[in-house]
């Protein structure tokens, strides 16, 4: 492998400071983070004000009934932890229920994939255990931008028009929200949604009315959410409303005011994985976020320092792994209060030893090659791209992730934030999307829809149950370096975020490239595996480039047999970063759709 360009070329500098950096997707919720740090909250504190702000303006990507994990470094606690913030599914949600509707898959939009909104009690779980502000403190910028507009960005118009035609026919009370006078409102217009900023301000006045200290009023909080005013109105909608979905009918919803009343964030170690001076820690196998450590267990056996990180040898190598950890996510991946995941085995040295032999550096693989663990894991049927009809009704369907088949135009959030004192926190908010679901009148906005994750077949790991988590596809990051937290990183983007977690990681540590020089690289994705989302669908061997991707690298990729498809040049993933290394502060974050931002000081 050839050496890298010492001088990569990079779009912005990497933030650099002493007092605290804070990057996220959208430039207001990075300012509106960084205000709470500049007022004496800590980097918990921010990302609460973070993570609601993100909620107003890019409701296309998330929204306050979506889900949400969180993996953070306490000082205090001098322990990584993850908080879960995704929800469970219905007591209702049994596969012979939807078998009775003629269903195959779990739809992608309306009623019938929604699982428990999992954002606000995590969020209220991390300000009252970690946090030193007041709810009002943090919930009130959110609350402001809701009630007196924010410039739409361009993304969130384009998305209400391909969806609006659904919202004037058969889902009026979204068309109510986000087709102001029955049109789409225009890039950079000032947008509103005071419906949902006067039910979060509720919130905040009923939190308040108990009296007492910080605690109790968040305590109150997370009540009036989960059996409160807003769990009532849930209720009502998904108990008496028939929603016209992507299967082409209009069905009932199964989620309830019980299955909200018993549902709350939870906190549990990481999972870990030593590579080299480093300990990179993720959520456990409720998401796919360990296929990070699996493919980081596959590429240790090969010489990567110094590579050049645009070259046909880095990227071969680093698509190979990726599929190989990509098919044991298909294969025993699963929520682990149902489903035994070997992940002991899965990230042992004589595993990935005998995995790693599947790699041939000169030939690209086309079959899908999960690892045999006996006793465990199932065996996904598999459904091609090219064999399903991909031309799907205008409601929308799955993470909006996919503009046409092959290009990436972004869904989800990420922010990263650490803190003066050295916290850190990384977090990757998701669903209750605007064109996922309909909008809940009394509440403003919609409801996760990430149940469409789940199989109706029996048997699988990700077989559906009720009370079952969905395997989901959001998956921050954090990593120790010589045994000290470090760096906090992720991206949107669905099945392709672990895909560029693991491209900044390899660059950052391998290749020398400081965080921006690492996110502004050219990037890429594989479609080799199943997808996450409604239909379901794979296609084995297609690699998907950025247009900066060398040509001879390009020829390259064909010659061993990639299905090579060409992508704009600034296309592929929304990474964000931030580290700690003391006494610098550092932070980056992605240029693609200008729209990231990082700051600090």
């Amino acid at each position: 492998m050839k050496l890298i360009n010492p001088n990569p070329f990079t779009t912005r500098p990497e933030i650099v400071g002493t007092f605290g950096v804070v990057a996220s997707t959208h430039w207001i919720a990075t300012a509106v983070g960084m205000g709470i740090l500049e007022r004496g909250g800590n980097a918990f504190d921010a990302a609460v004000a973070t993570a609601f702000t993100l909620q107003v303006v890019e409701p296309h990507l998330c929204g306050p009934g979506g889900d949400v994990p969180l993996i953070l470094h306490a000082v205090t606690r001098g322990k990584t932890e993850v908080i879960c913030g995704q929800g469970s599914m219905p007591a209702l949600a049994t596969i012979p229920h939807y078998k009775g509707l003629g269903l195959d898959l779990i739809p992608g939009t309306g009623l019938l994939p929604a699982c428990v909104p999992g954002t606000f009690d995590s969020y209220m779980l991390l300000l009252r255990d970690y946090g030193t502000m007041r709810l009002a403190d943090v919930l009130t910028p959110a609350i402001g931008y809701w009630l007196n507009g924010h410039p739409l960005v361009e993304r969130a118009s384009a998305t209400i028009a391909t969806v609006a035609d659904n919202f004037r026919e058969h889902w009026p009370t979204s068309a109510a929200v986000f087709l102001p006078g029955s049109q789409v409102p225009k890039p950079a217009s000032l947008f509103r949604n005071s419906a949902a900023g006067n039910a979060y301000a509720r919130i905040l006045e009923e939190a308040k009315a108990g009296g007492g200290g910080r605690e109790a009023e968040i305590e109150r909080a997370r009540k009036v959410w989960s059996q409160g005013f807003v769990a009532e109105a849930i209720d009502r909608f998904y108990t008496r409303q028939e929603i016209m979905d992507v299967s082409g009918r209009r069905n009932k919803g199964v989620l309830r005011g019980d299955d909200m009343a018993k549902w709350q964030a939870t906190v549990e170690a990481p999972l870990t994985y030593d590579y080299g001076r480093y300990t990179v820690c993720k959520a456990g196998p409720w998401s796919q976020a360990p296929v990070v450590l699996q493919q980081l267990a596959l590429l240790k056996g090969f010489a990567l320092d110094g590579a050049d990180p645009t070259s046909a040898d880095f990227i071969h190598t680093a698509v190979e792994a990726s599929k190989l950890a990509f098919a044991d996510r298909e294969a025993f991946y699963g929520d682990p209060e149902f489903v035994d995941v070997p992940m002991r085995t899965l990230l042992s040295d004589a595993y990935n030893a005998d995995r790693r032999k599947l790699i041939d550096p000169a030939r690209a693989s086309l079959d899908q090659r999960p690892g045999k663990v006996d006793g465990y894991g199932g065996v996904v049927k598999l459904r091609r791209a090219d064999a399903v009809r991909l031309g799907v009704s205008a409601s929308g369907a799955g993470e909006p992730t996919v503009g046409r088949v092959g290009q990436t135009s972004g869904d989800t959030v990420h922010f990263d934030i650490v803190d003066r004192d050295g916290n850190m926190i990384s977090a990757t908010p998701s669903g209750g999307w605007l064109q996922s679901s309909p909008v809940i009148p009394e509440l403003g906005f919609p409801i996760s829809t990430r149940g469409q994750m789940f199989w109706l077949e029996e048997g699988l790991p990700g077989s559906l149950a009720p009370g079952k988590r969905p395997r989901t596809t959001l998956t921050p990051t954090l990593a120790h370096r010589d045994g000290e937290p470090y760096m906090v990183w992720g991206s949107p983007g669905g099945d392709q975020q672990d895909q560029w977690i693991t491209q900044l990681f390899l660059r950052h540590v391998h290749c020398d490239m400081n965080l921006q020089e690492a996110i502004d690289a050219p990037a890429w994705h594989s479609e080799h595996f199943p997808s996450s989302f409604w239909p379901r669908t794979a296609r084995p061997g297609v690699l998907v480039l950025e247009g900066r991707v060398p040509d001879e690298t390009v020829k390259e990729l064909r010659r061993r047999g990639h299905e090579v498809e060409m992508n704009d040049d600034w296309s592929e993933g929304r990474l964000t970063a931030a580290t700690r290394d003391d006494p610098w502060r550092k932070a980056a974050a992605n240029p693609r759709g200008m729209q990231g931002y990082a700051a600090g000081r």
